[in-house]
């Protein structure tokens, strides 16, 4: 049973989900949370999630989507929540300096960070944060303006000593193909750092596909990859690990009362 935490199922490189799905399922991945980015792929991943029982939805608008978030954006995200009770988180959101230099621009990165943050306590849902280059900064938004459901630190790449300041937070971490990279010592040296019961998968499809697969597009079968990988550095048996992290997930995402169907 494996849960996978942040997948774009709603990016326009996939036309054949429902394939997809089922050789997912088939390897053992039996839920999803399709994650939006701006409010087109929100709505679209509310759409996926209505069209199969094992799909979730995350709406949000991403910091790099900077220049379509106006005064009108959080409305419309209310609006997006509250027209499906498949919404178990507002995300992704949070804060980037890779592409984004200028203080102007990062200053209305943390307003909208900070504005879907309240977004997320008024709707009583968890986050998935996106942070790139930013983990310092995020954090100090994090301390500041508290998430009531805390939510899941996505793609984390940062140190220990930062993950086990999320942690205390409430947050869950969580792993994606870039673990299996050769020179991924920091995100190994984390897993292997933290509380099993923080620990989350995710594949960031159709981006970050794991080894060997790495360069090439991201299905959702391939968390099965990184997870097994996860396995063998943790030394656990991997059903265990999959079982752990499958409930992880069900409870920082408040999924209850979620049945697997064959």
């Amino acid at each position: 049973m494996i849960f996978d935490t942040h997948i774009h199922l709603n990016d326009e490189k996939y036309t054949n989900i429902d394939i997809l799905i089922k050789e997912a399922k088939e390897l053992g991945i039996n839920a999803f949370l399709c994650v939006g980015y701006d409010l087109e792929s929100s709505k679209k991943a509310i759409e996926i999630a209505s069209k199969f029982d094992n799909v979730f939805a995350s709406v949000g608008v991403i910091p790099t989507e900077h220049k379509q978030y106006n005064d009108g954006t959080i409305n419309e995200l209310r609006k997006l929540v509250k027209s499906s009770s498949k919404v178990k988180a507002i995300g992704e959101i949070g804060l980037d300096y890779y592409w984004e230099k200028e203080e102007k621009i990062k200053e209305k990165q943390k307003r909208m960070f900070i504005e879907q943050i309240a977004l997320a306590n008024e709707l009583d849902l968890p986050v998935s944060i996106h942070a790139r280059d930013s983990l310092n900064d995020t954090l100090n938004i994090l301390k500041i303006y508290k998430v009531n459901k805390a939510g899941i630190m996505h793609c984390y790449s940062g140190s220990l000593d930062l993950a086990k300041e999320f942690i205390k937070l409430g947050f869950y971490i969580a792993f994606g193909g870039v673990l299996t990279f050769k020179n991924s010592k920091v995100s190994k040296e984390v897993l292997k750092n933290i509380p099993l019961e923080r620990i989350v998968f995710e594949t960031d499809a159709p981006y970050l596909s794991p080894t060997p697969y790495r360069g090439q597009i991201n299905l959702p079968k391939y968390i099965f990859n990184t997870i097994k990988y996860a396995s063998e550095i943790l030394n656990i048996n991997l059903n265990e690990l999959e079982k752990i992290t499958f409930n992880n997930s069900l409870k920082i995402l408040h999924v209850e009362n979620y049945e697997i169907k064959s």
